[in-house]
Parts: C-alpha cells; structure tokens; sequence
C-alpha cells in the first residue's frame, strides 16, 4: 500500500512540473507574439506567466478507504 502512495505522490509531482513547463513555454511565446506586434501588454503578460510560482501549490491528495 505504501507504493501506490509513492507512486501516485510521484505522478501528481511530475503533472505539476509538466504544467509549470507548459506555462512558462506559452508565456514566452506570448512574450514573443508580443515584442513581434509591438502590445506592450501581451509581451508583460508573457513575461508575467513565465514567472507564476506555481511549484509552490501542494499536489491534492485523496484517501482511499
């Protein structure tokens, strides 16, 4: 039983860090979209995702009886 709880502690980590990876790659394409149409807006808001803490968040974890 201890396993399954490793493993599934192990899974939300590496879905966590695949999310954290995924937004900082859209954040800097929006970055980039933004400094390629002039929008200062786009480009801060690019800038802005790319840096979002979101490792931080603890995985959510379920308790099966």
């Amino acid at each position: 039983m201890d396993v399954s709880i490793a493993q599934t502690l192990e899974q939300s980590v590496n879905a966590q860090k695949t999310a954290d990876a995924s937004d900082k790659i859209k954040g800097s394409i929006m970055e980039a979209i933004g400094k390629l149409v002039g929008d200062p807006k786009v480009e801060a808001k690019g800038k802005s995702q790319q840096k979002l803490p979101k490792s931080d968040a603890k995985p959510k974890t379920t308790s099966k009886p």
